[in-house]
């Protein structure tokens, strides 16, 4: 069984050597779904009683370890000099060095290989993270699953 929950956070890029606006400073809604593969629980009185996991404890999870870090930030790939330096002059401003461009696809597959660990620590066989999928707008996204 699949079960999805789905969060939202604001956040800042850009594509370095992209050949039309997107290598400009700017900024998404974006939106992540998590998608957890496991067995609904079957134990009579358990709060979880038919749930592969309560949505809450994904959302939980998710923005401990990624939302929360990833909101309001601007994601920059550690290679992009010039980004990575003016925006170290900004005294407390919130930036995220990624080891990649900041493509939507790079970001699924940076919020998976954050996330996958993460859900196995807490949860063991018991579930897994089979899927992320990123919106970077309402009409593009990426996959990343297992």
């Amino acid at each position: 069984m699949h079960i999805t929950r789905r969060l939202e956070f604001d956040a800042g890029h850009r594509i370095p050597d992209h050949e039309s606006q997107c290598r400009n400073l700017h900024g998404h809604r974006y939106v992540i779904e998590i998608t957890l593969e496991g067995e609904a629980q079957n134990m009579a009185g358990a709060s979880d009683n038919g749930m592969v996991l309560d949505f809450s404890s994904i959302k939980a999870i998710a923005r401990k370890h990624l939302i929360d870090a990833w909101d309001h930030a601007f994601l920059v790939w550690r290679e992009d000099r010039v980004v990575v330096d003016f925006l170290a002059t900004l005294p407390h401003h919130k930036t995220v060095l990624l080891e990649h461009v900041p493509t939507a696809e790079n970001l699924a597959r940076a919020a998976f290989d954050l996330l996958s660990p993460v859900y196995r620590e807490n949860y063991g066989q018991r579930l897994k993270l089979s899927k992320i999928r990123l919106y970077e707008t309402p009409n593009c996204w990426a996959d990343v699953s297992l």
